[in-house]
């Protein structure tokens, strides 16, 4: 059965560079294996996005929670 990891990042909109910034930590994370699932955009004063990740894991890799 497969099995997956998640992880959330966010991404503050507050400067000019803020989505090159976000993009090079995407593209940082796709070549670890992560994917994109979503990105949700703040309702709140639309300070930022929060993008939702997750990779398959393999026998290998050890569980990494981070709370």
């Amino acid at each position: 059965m497969k099995t997956f990891e998640y992880e959330i990042l966010s991404f503050p909109m507050d400067r000019k560079t803020a989505l090159i910034e976000m993009q090079a930590t995407l593209n940082d994370k796709g070549a670890g294996g992560w994917d994109v699932v979503s990105i949700s955009s703040s309702e709140f004063a639309n300070i930022g996005h929060t993008a939702f990740l997750k990779r398959e894991m393999t026998n290998d890799q050890p569980s990494k929670v981070t709370s």
